[in-house]
């Protein structure tokens, strides 16, 4: 399972997932999950691991 958020490295505030996975398509390892800072905007694109997919 992928967090919903995340820790900016620019400005340390909130980064936000872009789009959710869907129950019936949920992300696997290899896909990337976009995140958006609520504070400085910066996006980050981060690539699901095996062990994000194991979490769930």
């Amino acid at each position: 399972m992928i967090r919903e958020t995340i820790v900016c490295v620019e400005c340390g505030g909130d980064a936000r997932v872009l789009r959710p996975a869907e129950p019936d398509d949920p992300y696997s390892a290899g896909d990337v999950v976009a995140y958006r800072c609520v504070d400085c905007w910066d996006r980050f694109d981060v690539v699901v691991t095996d062990d994000d997919v194991e979490e769930c």
